[in-house]
């Protein structure tokens, strides 16, 4: 069986901290087992690795979640990238002829598919790896995984089966279907017919989707699946396949599952009340603060209240009313204040764009020890660097240089630069130019050996 993780999201349900760069998934709010901080993906997949699962499953995402992936899990997990943020079914198409053209996974094989940041027990995973046998047991299309739930909710999605289901194999047969977020009357009704929670999780053999695409006239290689990524329908896999099923099955998870989509949710789970700078006093009663900013914040006398303050903005919302931040979270077109990259992070200190179009920008960059920058340069814009802490190695135009505290580096446009952290490096950059973004980098190499090759032939 092979596993594929689904990383999206848009970032908007717990701003200030998540944009579009850094999705809920990748905020370190959560502790591990030995106290240490770490993020939804983190802790799934090491979940994943405590099953014997992580070897033969890989994370679908987009190409603005790569680096932040690989900054959190390092090289370990398998990553295969959207050419452009579309919906569940073209990740899912994609993910599949990556395994099909790439892998050579054999057609009869189970896929299963399953969201990237569950908050789950460790037993969650052994019922993720029963869906293979129970799939093939029942000769079904697909197979899914329903939680048991604890109370009715409007919150979530049900998965519907047959009342005379198999007490001992607990897998049943879905002839009701699905209800979508239903209201708390018919929630109620829903688990008195044994209903589950829909977490998300499904299975299917490959020979499914391939066979799909085919009839669908696209392709079923990954290289040219990748070209003609934009033709394929804006759609959820729901829409596109499982409601045109007839034979399915479910098997129950009778545990913990919680969906940390809010800021409420997200909340109930953290260890302490305080992440950052800054005091919760003692009359506030269940309230929490998370602050990534460098000054201090200081709550009095606010009750089931969550304060989040990031680069981005800042947010006071009463716990039952925070997921309207979804539809109220400011300036959709704001350019992100904080983003992880593969090499460390940087944090936007201050931006202005003057009326003649010149634009100014200042970072505080951060580089982890062995950590590069790739080779680049830049078309628009010129930089300033001033090396605040540690100790890195400069490439400027073929010539190289050690930075130290102290040391000022001036990199016009045109110049080819990078820079390798030999102990955590910081510095101050700031740009100056008509385009200040992304997009105006020209990388030519990105592993530090590679720069170095490259700077031997090139000079």
């Amino acid at each position: 069986m092979r596993t594929v993780l689904l990383s999206g999201g848009s970032g908007k349900r717990l701003w200030p901290l998540s944009n579009d760069l850094r999705s809920k998934q990748f905020l370190p709010l959560l502790r591990n087992a030995e106290g240490n901080a770490e993020s939804m993906v983190q802790r799934v997949w090491n979940q994943l690795k405590k099953a014997g699962m992580s070897e033969n499953s890989y994370i679908a995402t987009s190409r603005s979640q790569l680096e932040v992936l690989q900054s959190q899990l390092g090289q370990d997990a398998a990553v295969i990238v959207e050419p452009e943020r579309r919906d569940t079914f073209p990740a899912i198409a994609l993910a599949s002829t990556y395994l099909y053209s790439i892998v050579g996974v054999p057609l009869d094989e189970v896929i299963t598919i399953m969201p990237v940041d569950p908050f789950v027990e460790d037993s969650f995973f052994h019922t993720v790896q029963s869906l293979e046998a129970a799939m093939l047991n029942a000769n079904a299309e697909l197979g899914l995984i329903g939680v048991v739930p604890d109370h009715p909710s409007e919150s979530f999605g049900y998965i519907v089966p047959v009342t005379d289901h198999d007490q001992e194999t607990e897998v049943f047969k879905l002839v009701k279907g699905f209800r979508e977020k239903p209201k708390l009357e018919e929630a109620q009704a829903l688990l008195e017919q044994g209903a589950l929670w829909n977490c998300g999780v499904f299975a299917f053999r490959l020979d499914l989707m391939i066979n799909l695409l085919i009839e669908m006239n696209l392709p079923i290689q990954y290289e040219e699946m990748i070209k003609q990524y934009s033709k394929l329908p804006k759609n959820s896999f729901d829409y596109e396949v499982v409601e045109k099923l007839k034979h399915l099955i479910v098997t129950p998870y009778n545990g913990t599952w919680r969906d940390l989509g809010s800021w409420s949710m997200l909340a109930g789970e953290m260890q302490q009340p305080v992440i950052g700078k800054g005091v919760v006093t003692e009359d506030c009663v269940n309230t929490h603060l998370i602050n990534e900013l460098d000054i201090p914040i200081t709550v009095i006398g606010l009750s089931e209240t969550i304060v989040a303050a990031s680069p981005d903005g800042i947010l006071v919302s009463s716990k039952s009313a925070s997921s309207k931040i979804k539809d109220l979270n400011g300036d959709s077109a704001q350019r992100p204040m904080f983003e992880e990259r593969r090499w460390g992070s940087y944090k936007v200190i201050d931006y202005v764009k003057y009326e003649y179009g010149y634009e100014v920008l200042t970072k505080r960059i951060r580089i982890s020890i062995g950590k590069n920058l790739s080779y680049q340069y830049h078309q628009h814009r010129n930089e300033i660097w001033t090396i605040t802490s540690g100790v890195g190695e400069l490439i400027l135009d073929g010539v190289y240089k050690t930075l130290r505290v102290g040391d000022v580096v001036e990199v016009p446009a045109g110049r080819r630069h990078s820079v390798r952290a030999i102990t955590d490096l910081e510095f101050i950059e700031v740009q100056n130019g008509s385009q200040l973004n992304e997009e105006d980098i020209v990388r030519l190499s990105l592993e530090w050996q590679d720069i170095l090759l490259y700077v031997e032939q090139t000079g």
